[in-house]
């Protein structure tokens, strides 16, 4: 596309923003988290501005128009990203359908699938959550058990799912099921089907961190029509694949179009707990330089992200690459959470209490639960599998 109809998409999207977007919910952290999870119902300025996004479809801008989508290109979805970035806007649509059944469907979903299930993801009008690892199936995800029998015109699901995020509040799920006892890989199905209906148990995992993101999940003769197959009967583990693909993307750094309100950098938090040098600097200088390098580590994955997504784009989807990204950004965001608690001292010690600010106490336990992204889609361990032998071409260990 030539720069000068960029130019004018650009004033395009400047305009819209400043008509549309709710000032008071500049650079709101707290808000941009609750609208990026996809999981809590939204009020006020924040309903509002997801209205607005759904109604031009800027919440999925790269996504078809025909669906809800935005129908721009990805220069022009850069374009509004970096628009948004400016004023302090963010995505108000977001969760996993946006993240990872949306893609996922339109590559592999029929025409009736895309028309019922895509506006609905694209307006966030209905919250999705996976249900694909078991007890006895979690990095070899394939050995699990979880039964859908054919009763002629529905599928009778029967097993237990863990690790379902938001799966309390959720609407909908997407979901690996064995339809072939005899098979392994080859006995996977892929179906979606009403998280309300009666057979659905839904029991919310307490973690350390002080929160439940994660449920048990249990399905008990929970009725699934056909026509919620996706995909052909047995060839689920592809589109699992490709789900977790995209799922990968997003933990590696990338966006899924709209923007993100800019933070503040680590270095300037710092300021308020170490001090400053007479040049202004943060005044431990061995703390300086590896906040410093892991902000350049941070500004490499998000340009390498943005390279890989172009990419992505012109390869029909996104590649083994995204393990080596989920790898790099989860490591790089542990490192910030360290060095957070680090400069801020005693304070980075706070769980509750007066004491302590909701910033530091949200510091500490986002610290703690943070030690889990190493293992959330796919653990690091996987990820290597992958990198070793479809990137690497390296041989099966002996």
């Amino acid at each position: 596309m030539a720069d000068v109809n960029l130019d004018g998409f650009r004033a395009e999207a400047q305009g819209w923003l400043k008509d549309n977007f709710p000032v008071s919910l500049a650079h709101d952290a707290g808000a941009q988290q609750t609208a990026v999870m996809g999981l809590a119902k939204l009020s006020g300025d924040a309903q509002l501005w997801k209205e607005r996004m759904a109604a031009k479809g800027w919440g999925t801008p790269t996504w078809p128009k025909q669906y809800g989508g935005g129908g721009l290109s990805s220069a022009e979805a850069r374009v509004l990203q970096q628009e948004m970035a400016k004023v302090g806007a963010f995505t108000p649509i977001g969760g996993m359908g946006v993240m990872m059944f949306g893609p996922t469907l339109l590559e592999y979903g029929s025409e009736e699938q895309k028309q019922k299930y895509i506006p609905d993801i694209c307006a966030g009008r209905i919250r999705w959550c996976q249900g694909f690892s078991e007890p006895g199936a979690g990095s070899d995800l394939a050995s699990l058990s979880t039964r859908a029998e054919d009763k002629g015109d529905h599928f009778l699901v029967n097993g237990q799912k863990i690790w379902t995020s938001g799966g309390q509040f959720a609407d909908m799920i997407f979901c690996l099921v064995r339809t072939d006892t005899t098979r392994k890989h080859e006995g996977i199905s892929f179906v979606v089907f009403d998280m309300h209906q009666p057979g659905v148990e839904v029991r919310p995992i307490k973690l350390i961190a002080g929160h439940s993101p994660f449920c048990e999940t249990f399905f008990t003769d929970v009725k699934v029509p056909k026509e919620n197959l996706i995909g052909p009967l047995n060839g689920g583990w592809a589109i699992a694949k490709r789900l977790l693909q995209h799922e990968r993307s997003n933990m590696g750094g990338r966006q899924n179009g709209g923007g993100r309100a800019e933070r503040v950098p680590l270095g300037v938090v710092a300021k308020k707990y170490v001090g400053e040098d007479e040049q202004g600097r943060l005044a431990d200088s061995d703390l300086r330089t590896r906040i410093t390098m892991n902000e350049i580590d941070e500004r490499a994955i998000q340009q390498t992200v943005a390279r890989a997504a172009t990419e992505a784009r012109n390869n029909s989807g996104p590649s083994a690459v995204t393990s080596v990204m989920k790898n790099a950004n989860m490591k790089m965001l542990q490192e910030k959470a360290e060095l957070t608690l680090e400069f801020m001292g005693y304070q980075g010690l706070g769980w509750e209490g007066a004491g302590f600010t909701a910033e530091e106490i949200a510091a500490v336990r986002g610290w703690l639960g943070g030690k889990a992204f190493s293992i959330y889609g796919g653990s690091n361990e996987v990820q290597n599998n992958i990198i070793s032998k479809r990137i690497l071409g390296l041989p099966e260990a002996s």
